[in-house]
């Protein structure tokens, strides 16, 4: 896995917006204004939502990801070099769906159907 196949990933979701926040080189994924994935500068994982804290300690404790450095607890990064491509997109679009749910019910009539 890659920063640009996370980044694929990311950008065919419906409404999906890039942008680098903070300045030098992140890549921050949003939809209506809300993140749902994030690249930092050391380009080896992507940080994601998960439905909650305890599900995020739980992949934790099964070093399937690692804590968000930076983010709510219910956050954790995924490092794109330890686990499969489809449980990668998995942490991705749920993150995405997690993120799309708290959009007001007007803006996600919006969008896009999600592709399965």
């Amino acid at each position: 896995m890659s920063r640009d196949k996370v980044n694929t990933i990311c950008k065919a979701l419906p409404g999906a917006d890039w942008s680098d926040p903070w300045g030098g080189g992140h890549d921050a994924w949003k939809v209506g204004g809300k993140m749902f994935a994030c690249i930092g500068m050391a380009n080896d994982g992507v940080s994601v939502k998960t439905p909650s804290i305890e599900d995020a300690e739980l992949l934790i404790e099964m070093a399937r990801a690692d804590k968000a450095p930076y983010f709510h607890r219910s956050w954790v990064r995924v490092d794109w070099y330890a686990v499969p491509e489809d449980e990668l997109r998995d942490r991705i679009v749920t993150s995405y769906k997690i993120v799309r749910a708290g959009l007001t019910k007007k803006f996600q009539a919006t969008l896009d159907e999600l592709p399965e």
